[in-house]
C-alpha cells in the first residue's frame, strides 16, 4: 500500500489526474447542474455536489495511472498478470 500512495502523490501522476479532472469535471458539471448554474440556484449542497463530480475523474485517473505503472514495473503487458519474457 505504501508504494501504492507513493505512485499516487507522484508529480506526473497528480498533475495528469488533475488535467483530466478538470476537464471531465467541467463537463461533469456542465452536464449535471448547468441549468441550476444558469439560474442562480447554486447551494453550499450543489457546489459540494460539484467538487465531488470533478474528484471522481481524479481518483480514476490517479488509480488507473498507478496500476498501469505498477503493470508496467512488474514486467506485465496487461493488468491480467501477463508476463513480457
Amino acid at each position: 500500500m505504501d508504494s501504492w500512495i507513493r505512485l499516487a502523490c507522484s508529480k506526473v501522476v497528480a498533475l495528469r489526474a488533475l488535467k483530466y479532472a478538470l476537464v471531465v469535471g467541467a463537463i461533469l458539471i456542465a452536464i449535471n447542474h448547468g441549468d441550476a448554474a444558469l439560474s442562480g440556484d447554486v447551494s453550499a449542497r450543489r457546489v459540494l455536489k460539484m467538487i465531488l463530480t470533478v474528484f471522481v475523474p481524479y481518483a480514476v485517473s490517479t488509480s488507473s495511472s498507478v496500476a498501469a505503472m505498477r503493470a508496467m514495473g512488474a514486467g506485465r503487458t496487461s493488468g491480467r498478470g501477463l508476463e513480457t519474457r
